[in-house]
């Protein structure tokens, strides 16, 4: 069988294990890495390569950054290097309808959920949040809209109850790098078809914004839990404690289900421990706070140095 001619398309740390499969492997030929440009970041912002960058030319590929892939050089790029697919995967940009029709095998996405579920910019974070025990991957074709083209082969992944979204998305790239390799070698043989979504079952899961992260305390404790897990690292869990945001890290209450008659968001001090009043009679059990402008601290930390009086609340 005749080597697949791939480019490869992405720009995060969730696509690089897919990245190293593919170009380790000798039924592929990676002729090109398409990936976002180098951008400041963080605090400095100081200019930085994307992962995928950095591992493209760690391996040795050749690697085209261009500011917007509806570029007429990106299609021009494309066609000269003629590739059998398109692999691409949390690459950024949307791609336009006339360079779907460049591969011969079209360009195959990986997408962190079992599509039509979770379609959007951060299906990891929102199953998460939204308290999912079992998520997974999709590879698929893509074409015009967000997320909807056909479907080619699935895997199921259990999320683990304490499991934050990084550690999820660590253990779904490296799941997924052999499921994008299957996928190629599989859609190439002709041993599998494209299917279509069942947009009855379609749900989103749009890019995270900051109000993203405040916290709710009407919602039960084990919610709050589930999306500070899954807004890890950001925006994170967040409210305000005498008039200063605070990002807050904690986890249930065992057994708190009996109906505490305090405001929600109510501070609880027991002995060295500090709890949270939520919805439903639950309550959080506080194990850290950073105030904003300051550096991370125990729960108790805060207790001892705040001087928590009766009746305080996060807000």
């Amino acid at each position: 069988m005749a080597t697949l001619r791939i480019a490869f398309c992405g720009t995060p740390e969730f696509a690089v294990p897919s990245l190293r499969r593919l170009a380790e492997r000798p039924e592929f030929s990676v002729e090109a890495v398409i990936t976002q440009p180098d951008r400041p970041r963080g605090r400095g912002q100081h200019v930085s390569s994307p992962p995928v960058k950095e591992a493209a030319l760690e391996i040795g590929l050749h690697v085209y950054q261009p500011e917007t892939i509806k570029s007429e050089s990106s299609q021009e790029f494309l066609k000269r290097i003629a590739p059998d697919a398109v692999v691409i995967i949390a690459y950024g940009q949307i791609i336009p309808a006339r360079l779907l029709t460049i591969p011969r095998l079209g360009w195959i996405n990986l997408h962190g959920s079992l599509l039509p579920r979770y379609r959007g910019a951060a299906p990891i974070h929102w199953a998460i949040a939204n308290g999912e025990i079992l998520t997974g991957l999709t590879t698929m074709q893509i074409d015009a809209g967000m997320d909807t083209g056909p479907a080619l082969l699935r895997r199921e992944v259990e999320i683990g109850p304490d499991e934050t979204s990084p550690e999820l998305a660590a253990r779904m790239s490296a799941i997924g790098a052999e499921l994008i390799a299957e996928t190629l070698l599989r859609f190439d043989r002709k041993e599998i078809s494209p299917a279509p979504q069942q947009e009855n079952n379609a749900t989103s899961a749009p890019i995270l914004k900051k109000e993203n992260g405040r916290i709710n305390w009407k919602l039960p404790a084990q919610q709050i839990y589930n999306r500070m897990r899954g807004f890890t690292p950001w925006p994170g869990s967040y409210a305000t404690f005498r008039g200063q945001t605070c990002h807050l890290w904690g986890r249930p209450e065992p057994n708190s289900d009996a109906k505490t008659p305090i405001a929600r968001g109510e501070i609880v001090p027991a002995s060295k421990e500090i709890y949270i009043a939520c919805g439903e009679g639950t309550r959080l059990h506080l194990e850290s706070i950073q105030i904003e402008g300051r550096k991370k601290i125990s729960a108790h930390e805060f207790a001892n140095g705040a001087r928590v009086t009766p009746g305080e609340a996060f807000s």
